[in-house]
Parts: structure tokens; C-alpha cells; sequence
């Protein structure tokens, strides 16, 4: 069985699998734990794929026969299994959207960061409530997520702020944030209750294993120790556990700061870099992958890729798709699950409008 239009192979992916569970099966396999976990993650997310699919091919085939024997029989039963029909149609509009996460890095997990744009103390602020707005979001799918880095903004609110997120397809959904996020409100921060519009950008990269090929000369980091800044905590403020990491032929500058040790920091900061510079190889090769990368931007007007109004009236819109809700505060608080469903089916169709409204007003978020 292969979808039309969304690249699932169900037989690619079972061929795959079946040479996953012989490479596991072979001596050797576990001496090294990290590449290994890497391995088992895969094949969970084949699994995870798979399983549905051969679960519904056997359903349609019994409902077919179903329907064959009620209509020679028992028409009676023909409304029963029309409901049951409906059922098994949602379900497979949800395995259509597996198969539409079927990129080499989708099933990954990944780093996700946010960072304040135009708009100061403002921008700052929007960062936090984008974090809490992905926050609840991974909750709600069960993801697990950890702070690598943070940084505090000058006055209220979060400068910048970096996670790992981990869990199924976890980079395949939110790499669909990507871009920037405008926030039209009344500001808390304007004694005189005035209309501020301001930004914040996404960004997310795929976690890649330890042994892809990507060489980093020792000589071109730039390494330096500092103290961890933030709340306290016994190991915040007393050693310079924080690393900061400088790849001087890119000028790519990663950090991390939310461990004890510093040998963990730095290497935490060594992934972060390594995923960082595999995205720029691939750039290199997919001219497609450089246009979603770099597709943020400058963090200011004319790049977002999503508005968020509040004020004059609700309005969610992503502007890739035409998607959009008026329901601003089930958005704000993780319900984005349609906004990357939208873009999925966008990506699939090569970049061709996705209109869909969910209630609310329809006029531009503009």
C-alpha cells in the first residue's frame, strides 16, 4: 500500500524495520548506548507508523466484506456500518498524516529554540508565552523536553531560550513552527494601554546521531567557560560550568548552561552545533531544506510565517496556508495540533494554498 501523495511506503517502511530488528539482533550492537537508544528510537517511530496502516488495510477489508453481505441480506445493518465507515475515514485521514512526516529527519527529535525579535520588554514577554504555548503543546502529546539554554530578558520575559524535545516525530511536527510569530496586543508594559505589535522567532533542528558524517576541526572552536546566569540553585553562580562554543569558519555560536558538569554543557553544546552545521550540509544539497531553514528571516514585519492578534479583534492566521481560528486562547494554550496538520498537507502539495477555517472572524491578520 502506498499513499498517493504523502510518500508512505508501507513496504519500504517494513523492509526498513525488518533490517533494523537484524542489525539489533547482531553482536556488538549495545557497546555503544547512544547510537544504539538512536536506533531503538527509529524503529519505535517505524512501528509507530506501520502498525496503524496494517491495521486499517485489515478493517477496510472486513467492512468491504460487511457491506457485501448486509446489502444481499440485512440492509438494516447498512446504517451501523456507514457510522463505522465514518469512523474508519477519520482514522485514515490521521494515518495520512503519518505518512506525510516520512523525511529522513522527521522522526527525530530536536532542538527548539525561541528568540525575541523587534519590540524589546515586549518581544521578550511574547517569547514567554510562546514557550508556554509549546510547553503545554508537548505536554499534551506526551513529548519530554529540557532546557539547554536560557536567556533572560533585560527587564521581564525571555531574551532567547533553547530546549531539547524528544519523543515521536518530534521534529517532523514542530519543524512546521519554524519561522517568525507576530503578536499584535494592547502591551502590559504601555501605561497608556496602546496597540504594540511585536515579534519572535522559531527555530528547530533535527537531533543527528554521533556517527553522521559531519568532521569538526578542534581548531576552529573558539571555547569559552562561564558562570550559568538565571534562577539559583546550588551549582548556579559558583563554578564556570556554562559553555559557550564558537565555530569560527561558520561563525555559528552555540551554548549551554543547564547542567552541573561542565563536560556535560559542553557536550550538549557540541550536538547542538553538530545539528547545526548538518543543516547547513543539507542546505547545501536541497535547495528545498535552505528555503524552510532560512525562511524566519529577519524578525520583524513582512517574514512572519503566523499572526497572533489580540487586539482590535481575535484572529490566529498562518500565512502559509490560509489557516486560521478565532479561538486565540485554546492557541495560546498548546492547541496548535491544526496549524501543523495544515502545513503538513501544505508541504505535501508543494506549496499549495491549505484554506480552512475554523470559526471565528474571518478577516486578515494583517
Amino acid at each position: 500500500m502506498k499513499q498517493s501523495g504523502t510518500g508512505f511506503d508501507i513496504a519500504g517502511k517494513k523492509a526498513e524495520f525488518a533490517q533494523i530488528q537484524e542489525k539489533m539482533a547482531s553482536p556488538g550492537f549495545w557497546d555503544n548506548q547512544e547510537a544504539a537508544q538512536g536506533v531503538v528510537s527509529r524503529l519505535s517511530a517505524l512501528k509507530a507508523s506501520i502498525e496503524p496502516v496494517e491495521e486499517l488495510i485489515r478493517e477496510t477489508r472486513d467492512l468491504a466484506e460487511l457491506f457485501e453481505l448486509a446489502v444481499e441480506s440485512d440492509p438494516d445493518e447498512l446504517a451501523q456500518l456507514e457510522n463505522d465507515l465514518a469512523g474508519l475515514i477519520k482514522r485514515c485521514e490521521q494515518a495520512e498524516l503519518a505518512g506525510l512526516l516520512s523525511g529522513p529527519n522527521d522522526s527525530k527529535n530536536c532542538f527548539f529554540s525561541i528568540h525575541a525579535g523587534a519590540g524589546g520588554t515586549e518581544s521578550c514577554d511574547w517569547v514567554s508565552m510562546l514557550l508556554r504555548m509549546y510547553t503545554r503543546y508537548f505536554d499534551r502529546n506526551k513529548f519530554q523536553y529540557g532546557e539547554l539554554d536560557i536567556t533572560p530578558g533585560e527587564e521581564a520575559g525571555i531574551r532567547s531560550i533553547t530546549l531539547r524535545v524528544s519523543g515521536p516525530f518530534a521534529y517532523g511536527k514542530l519543524s512546521c513552527e519554524t519561522g517568525v510569530h507576530r503578536l499584535v496586543r494592547i502591551s502590559p508594559f504601555d501605561a497608556n494601554k496602546r496597540r504594540h505589535t511585536t515579534f519572535a522567532a522559531v527555530d528547530c533542528l533535527p537531533e543527528v546521531e554521533e556517527d553522521i558524517d559531519i568532521e569538526i576541526n578542534e581548531d576552529d572552536l573558539k571555547i569559552d567557560f562561564y558562570r550559568a546566569g538565571g534562577a539559583g540553585g546550588q551549582h548556579v553562580n559558583k563554578t564556570s560550568s556554562a559553555v559557550r562554543i564558537l565555530h569560527k569558519p561558520t561563525g555559528i555560536v552555540v551554548q549551554c548552561q543547564n547542567e552541573r558538569s561542565q563536560h556535560k554543557n559542553r557536550a550538549s553544546a557540541m550536538k547542538v552545533l553538530k545539528a547545526r552545521l548538518y543543516m547547513l550540509e543539507q542546505q547545501k544539497r536541497d535547495a528545498e531544506v535552505a528555503r524552510q531553514y532560512d525562511a524566519k528571516g529577519e524578525i520583524a514585519w513582512g517574514n512572519q510565517i503566523r499572526s497572533y492578534v489580540l487586539q482590535p479583534y481575535q484572529l490566529v492566521k498562518d500565512h502559509r496556508t490560509d489557516f486560521e481560528t478565532g479561538n486565540v486562547d485554546a492557541v495560546l494554550d498548546g492547541e496548535i495540533e491544526e496549524f501543523i496538520e495544515a502545513d503538513l498537507r501544505h508541504r505535501a502539495k508543494g506549496g499549495a494554498n491549505v484554506r480552512g477555517k475554523t470559526g471565528g472572524q474571518k478577516k486578515e491578520a494583517q
